[in-house]
């Protein structure tokens, strides 16, 4: 039987924080391995805060938003790459595949593969990214954050923000563009992705950094988190 394949928006805030975030990149890994059986999964990296040092570095010289969103790219790659490794692959088309005919390729003999942005296209994070290849696929796209889900406001800044459990993809897209997009925002999902996802229909899912729901939803369990579908 043909895999199923699943696309993960990893947020880089997850991947590393003031240290290498070890305890979370462990589970995930076993989580993931847990259900090779049935699925074959491509992970896309975020930049996180290493990116928004970088990008913050370059507003210290330059005011050129191509110039900073260049600088986030970079550690989305750097990221994928580390990931991968971590993961115990060496090959080196499983952390870097630069188009989607690549993830096709390396998919086809392994069970997983990592990457960051395929481009240099500025103007969006990686969110977008997976939501192009959860098109690819006609796959869920399951972004992974350090927020349990969507909020009507960011939760960690306003105690009264309120946990949205589903919203339809045209209500989130309004949301997602009410907010003007920069270089490195904490928005969960970029506007770009946002508009790419509800002229695609792409059922989206919100998970935080708790991984027993992320091996619920695989499972095809009840799970905490956001849904935005029609």
């Amino acid at each position: 039987m043909k895999k199923k394949v699943i696309v993960l928006s990893l947020g880089g805030s997850l991947i590393v924080l003031d240290e290498i975030n070890y305890s979370y990149l462990k589970k995930f890994k076993e989580v993931l391995k847990k259900h090779y059986k049935d699925y074959k999964f491509v992970v896309v990296c975020g930049g996180g805060k290493t990116a928004r040092r970088y990008i913050e570095g370059i507003s210290h010289v330059s005011s050129d938003l191509h110039l900073m969103g260049l600088a986030g790219i970079s550690v989305t790659r750097m990221n994928a790459r580390f990931v991968s490794y971590f993961f115990g692959n060496e090959r080196e088309e499983i952390g870097a595949p630069h188009d989607i005919n690549e993830i096709k390729k390396v998919l086809k003999k392994n069970d997983v593969v990592f990457c960051g942005a395929l481009t240099y296209k500025t103007g969006a994070t990686t969110d977008c990214q997976a939501a192009i290849i959860a098109k690819e696929f006609k796959s869920d796209l399951v972004n992974l954050t350090d927020v349990d889900g969507l909020y009507t406001k960011n939760p960690k800044k306003y105690k009264d923000a309120k946990f949205i459990p589903s919203i339809s993809w045209k209500d989130f897209d309004t949301m997602a563009n009410a907010i003007k997009f920069y270089p490195g925002q904490h928005f969960v999902i970029d506007q770009k992705a946002s508009k790419f996802i509800l002229k695609n229909k792409i059922r989206t899912i919100i998970i935080g950094d708790n991984l027993r729901e992320l091996d619920n939803y695989l499972k095809g369990k009840k799970f905490d988190g956001t849904i935005i579908e029609n």
